[in-house]
């Protein structure tokens, strides 16, 4: 298989390197033709317009690595050709637009995954599977903790909540295989951050999940402590025991024993690249398909109405 990568700005390096390494990199897009510069002497052929490409190279399915704001013209363009997109999230800035393109792409049948990767790590997926087999019984309370100093700068406002918090979402749907129900949120700039017109910066959460489970979570990119990983650290409670994940490893405690888990090899690395690939073939949704990834958006989306309303809201499904 091979894929268009549209977009070369800061997200598309990686991507890039990643599509080239595997084999699987047909063309880029990218309108600032200053870009091709970091391509260096590799020969693919670089694109300032997408309807250029579209005429001149053969593909198998987009990789859509544009700003956010960008995100839906370049999907619905490939939706029109029938190609099968992998996209970077959000699926769109605004809640109701991701909607429109999510059953757009169901209507009509168009694989349409989005690229998340924190569920995809090994430590994740030992966490998914110790949960599975009932190793502290039923879930009851999540403690989530994220703390970093984060001041980037880019073309549109840095939000804690949608470049990052969203990946913790998705983590919290993936482990409980439950959605929310009711959220509470405070988004916020606390002193000691920076001025940014748009910026959210910190946040605290209070969200209730299917199954009577109940999430604290608290995050911030103006910590000035001590950094936690970008996956956060996480407190996991059940009936029988606890999992606790702090700097990527993984402690359960049952009784009086606290034991560290080994993550063994055989636990499957897999990424969203790979899983996109395996449901193209395999002629199935992609794990984190943009049906799915709607439900990590909703919890993103019902946190902002939450902070705007000042209370507690019922979470509504997209």
């Amino acid at each position: 298989m091979k894929a268009l990568l549209v977009g070369f700005g800061s997200f598309g390096d990686g991507w890039y390197r990643r599509l080239r390494d595997r084999g699987l990199l047909a063309a880029v897009v990218e309108k600032n033709p200053a870009m091709k510069n970091k391509m260096g002497d590799d020969l693919f052929p670089f694109y300032e317009s997408l309807e250029e490409a579209f005429e001149q190279v053969e593909f198998d399915f987009i990789v859509n690595v544009t700003p956010p704001s960008v995100h839906t013209g370049v999907n619905m363009a490939a939706f029109d050709r029938r190609i099968p997109v992998l996209c970077e999230k959000p699926i769109a800035n605004e809640y109701e637009e991701a909607i429109q393109v999510v059953r757009r792409a169901e209507r009509e049948n168009i694989p349409f995954m989005i690229a998340e990767n924190y569920r995809f790590a090994p430590n994740v997926r030992k966490m998914k599977e110790l949960i599975e087999a009932g190793t502290i019984g039923e879930l009851s309370v999540i403690d989530i903790g994220f703390f970093r100093y984060h001041h980037v700068k880019r073309n549109y406002p840095v939000n804690l909540l949608r470049d990052i918090g969203i990946h913790h979402m998705d983590m919290i749907r993936y482990l409980t295989s439950k959605e929310g129900l009711r959220i509470q949120a405070r988004l916020y700039n606390p002193p000691g951050g920076w001025d940014e017109e748009g910026a959210i910066l910190n946040a605290s959460m209070f969200l209730e999940m299917e199954g009577g489970i109940v999430v604290n979570y608290s995050a911030s990119i103006t910590s000035r402590g001590p950094s936690t990983p970008w996956s956060a650290n996480w407190r996991i409670e059940g009936t029988k025991g606890a999992i606790e994940l702090i700097d990527q490893n993984i402690y359960v405690t049952v009784g009086l024993d606290r034991v560290l888990v080994d993550v063994p090899a055989d636990v499957i690395e897999l990424d969203c690249l790979q899983e996109f690939i395996n449901s193209l073939n395999e002629r199935r949704d992609g794990e984190t398909s943009g049906k799915d990834y709607l439900l990590t958006q909703t919890l993103v989306h019902y946190a902002e109405l939450s902070n705007q309303a000042c209370r507690m809201l019922d979470i509504a499904k997209g």
